[in-house]
Protein backbone atom coordinates (compact mmCIF):
# COMPACT_ATOMS: atom_id res chain seq x y z
CA UNK A 1 0.00 0.00 0.00
CA UNK A 2 1.06 3.51 -0.56
CA UNK A 3 1.74 5.58 2.84
CA UNK A 4 2.41 8.87 1.66
CA UNK A 5 4.50 11.26 -0.88
CA UNK A 6 8.21 10.46 -0.81
CA UNK A 7 9.01 14.05 -2.17
CA UNK A 8 7.82 16.55 -4.24
CA UNK A 9 10.19 17.87 -7.23
CA UNK A 10 11.06 21.52 -8.09
CA UNK A 11 12.24 22.51 -11.11
CA UNK A 12 15.34 25.10 -11.25
CA UNK A 13 17.44 27.02 -12.97
CA UNK A 14 20.29 27.82 -10.93
CA UNK A 15 20.23 25.03 -7.98
CA UNK A 16 23.26 27.20 -5.88
CA UNK A 17 20.49 29.99 -5.76
CA UNK A 18 17.48 27.46 -5.06
CA UNK A 19 19.05 26.22 -2.67
CA UNK A 20 19.86 29.42 -0.86
CA UNK A 21 16.46 30.60 -0.92
CA UNK A 22 14.89 27.17 0.33
CA UNK A 23 16.96 27.42 3.51
CA UNK A 24 17.71 31.11 4.23
CA UNK A 25 14.82 32.39 3.40
CA UNK A 26 11.77 29.00 3.93
CA UNK A 27 13.59 27.39 6.93
CA UNK A 28 14.51 24.37 5.21
CA UNK A 29 17.06 21.75 6.24
CA UNK A 30 19.47 19.22 3.75
CA UNK A 31 19.01 15.91 3.95
CA UNK A 32 20.65 15.09 0.73
CA UNK A 33 23.49 17.30 -1.82
CA UNK A 34 25.40 14.98 -4.03
CA UNK A 35 26.41 15.03 -7.71
CA UNK A 36 23.22 13.66 -9.96
CA UNK A 37 24.99 13.43 -13.59
CA UNK A 38 26.63 16.00 -15.59
CA UNK A 39 25.90 19.38 -14.06
CA UNK A 40 23.61 18.65 -11.19
CA UNK A 41 22.86 17.69 -8.12
CA UNK A 42 20.50 15.81 -6.19
CA UNK A 43 19.21 18.01 -3.58
CA UNK A 44 17.02 17.05 -1.06
CA UNK A 45 15.22 19.34 1.38
CA UNK A 46 12.91 18.81 4.43
CA UNK A 47 11.02 21.35 6.93
CA UNK A 48 11.52 20.64 10.08
CA UNK A 49 9.38 18.45 12.23
CA UNK A 50 7.32 17.45 8.65
CA UNK A 51 8.03 13.73 6.65
CA UNK A 52 7.61 15.46 3.40
CA UNK A 53 10.57 16.24 1.33
CA UNK A 54 11.30 18.90 -1.39
CA UNK A 55 13.89 18.10 -4.39
CA UNK A 56 15.69 20.87 -6.51
CA UNK A 57 16.45 19.02 -9.33
CA UNK A 58 14.89 19.65 -12.82
CA UNK A 59 15.52 16.85 -15.23
CA UNK A 60 16.66 16.92 -18.61
CA UNK A 61 13.74 17.99 -20.92
CA UNK A 62 11.98 19.66 -18.22
CA UNK A 63 13.25 22.96 -18.66
CA UNK A 64 10.44 24.51 -19.75
CA UNK A 65 8.40 24.15 -16.18
CA UNK A 66 10.46 26.48 -14.27
CA UNK A 67 8.86 29.54 -13.22
CA UNK A 68 5.52 28.35 -13.50
CA UNK A 69 2.41 27.62 -11.13
CA UNK A 70 3.88 24.56 -9.67
CA UNK A 71 0.76 22.15 -7.89
CA UNK A 72 2.52 22.54 -4.76
CA UNK A 73 0.88 23.76 -1.67
CA UNK A 74 2.26 24.46 1.81
CA UNK A 75 0.40 24.31 4.90
CA UNK A 76 1.09 27.06 7.95
CA UNK A 77 -1.88 27.06 10.78
CA UNK A 78 -1.49 30.43 10.47
CA UNK A 79 -0.93 32.00 7.23
CA UNK A 80 -1.38 35.65 7.44
CA UNK A 81 1.96 35.26 10.24
CA UNK A 82 3.99 32.98 8.29
CA UNK A 83 3.03 35.41 5.22
CA UNK A 84 4.41 38.34 6.96
CA UNK A 85 7.77 36.58 8.33
CA UNK A 86 8.41 35.32 4.82
CA UNK A 87 8.20 38.51 3.22
CA UNK A 88 9.77 39.60 5.65
CA UNK A 89 12.97 37.51 5.12
CA UNK A 90 11.92 38.67 0.93
CA UNK A 91 10.21 35.83 -0.20
CA UNK A 92 8.15 37.47 -3.34
CA UNK A 93 4.34 37.04 -2.64
CA UNK A 94 1.98 37.46 -5.84
CA UNK A 95 -1.28 37.08 -3.59
CA UNK A 96 -1.74 38.56 -0.29
CA UNK A 97 -2.93 36.03 2.58
CA UNK A 98 -6.59 36.56 2.17
CA UNK A 99 -9.55 34.16 3.89
CA UNK A 100 -12.10 32.11 2.35
CA UNK A 101 -14.81 30.78 3.38
CA UNK A 102 -12.80 27.32 3.55
CA UNK A 103 -9.70 29.20 4.98
CA UNK A 104 -6.68 31.14 4.26
CA UNK A 105 -4.62 31.52 1.54
CA UNK A 106 -1.47 33.60 0.03
CA UNK A 107 0.43 32.74 -3.43
CA UNK A 108 4.67 33.23 -3.18
CA UNK A 109 7.46 32.71 -5.53
CA UNK A 110 10.50 30.85 -4.73
CA UNK A 111 13.73 32.16 -6.65
CA UNK A 112 13.02 30.68 -10.18
CA UNK A 113 9.78 32.31 -10.22
CA UNK A 114 8.05 29.17 -9.40
CA UNK A 115 4.67 29.94 -7.18
CA UNK A 116 3.29 27.80 -4.27
CA UNK A 117 -0.35 28.06 -2.29
CA UNK A 118 0.47 29.14 1.28
CA UNK A 119 -2.78 27.80 2.96
CA UNK A 120 -4.06 26.81 6.06
CA UNK A 121 -5.28 23.38 7.20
Amino acid sequence: MIKAIKFASIPTRDQDRALAFYTEKLGCRVVTDAPMGPGQRWIELTFPRAETKLVLFTAPGQEAMIGGFLNITFMADDVVATAAELAGRGVEFVKPATKEPWGTSAIFKDADGNQFVLSTP
